[in-house]
């Protein structure tokens, strides 16, 4: 009878799932300025990592953005780069979640975060995250040359910035293996629209020199 339950217990935890996100939106759009990506990941946290979090451990989200020229002879080569790290901590005493983002990634000591935004829970904390728009992935200086190019996207749990105690261990719990990629094919340039006429249609004499109409706003990154 012990065997059984030895074994049932083994079969639920292979069965538990190895990823706690899937990637629920992506879209790219290749203007003047280089290549934009939005993105919309749908996660969940474990119970164990929300456990981590009320105990002050903090969690290092990584997304990263590769444009690649895919080469039957060689390589795929890389053409551009560009990543984020998402520090996501809990503030007891002012219980607050407070998310902090830094260009590229690496060691955590090496990270220099620019951005530091406060929640008021931890369903807002983690839209911050998991929510990307208009973000640059690629300048125009770096794919104007270039034609079918193809993006690598990844969404992951960056294990190696934890604490160096909660490390152990980790890798074999599945609940903890959040990883998420898809490749997706880089659009072309798109074509640049002319202004829409005057929709009454009427030609107004030239009473003095033309004003700007307002409300031309550039695309932000």
């Amino acid at each position: 009878m012990r065997h059984v339950w030895a074994l049932c217990w083994l079969a639920l935890v292979c069965w538990a799932p190895a990823r706690a996100a899937d990637l629920q939106q992506l879209s790219l759009s290749r203007q003047t300025e280089g290549v934009f990506l939005s993105a919309t990941v749908n996660m969940v946290l474990a119970p164990s990592m929300e456990d981590a979090l009320s105990r002050a451990v903090p969690l290092y989200f990584v997304v990263q953005a590769d444009v690649l020229r895919e080469r039957w002879y060689w390589s795929d080569k890389r053409v551009a780069s560009a990543s984020r790290t998402y520090r996501l901590a809990y503030q007891p005493l002012t219980r607050h979640w407070r998310v902090s983002v830094a260009p590229g990634s690496g060691p955590g000591g090496a990270l220099q975060y620019s951005l530091h935004q406060n929640h008021d829970s931890l369903a807002e904390a983690l839209f911050s995250i998991t929510k990307l728009s208009g973000w640059l992935v690629a300048e125009a200086g770096r794919v104007d040359s270039e034609s079918d190019l193809v993006l690598d996207f990844r969404f992951r749990l960056d294990l190696a910035l934890l604490p160096r105690p909660f490390q152990l261990g980790m890798n074999a719990q599945n609940e903890w293996n959040l990883d998420v990629r898809r490749r997706v094919a880089v659009p072309e340039l798109s074509a640049v629209e002319p202004a829409p006429a005057d929709a009454s249609g009427d030609t107004k004499p030239e009473a003095g020199p033309s004003v700007p109409s307002p409300g031309t706003a550039g695309k932000a990154p």
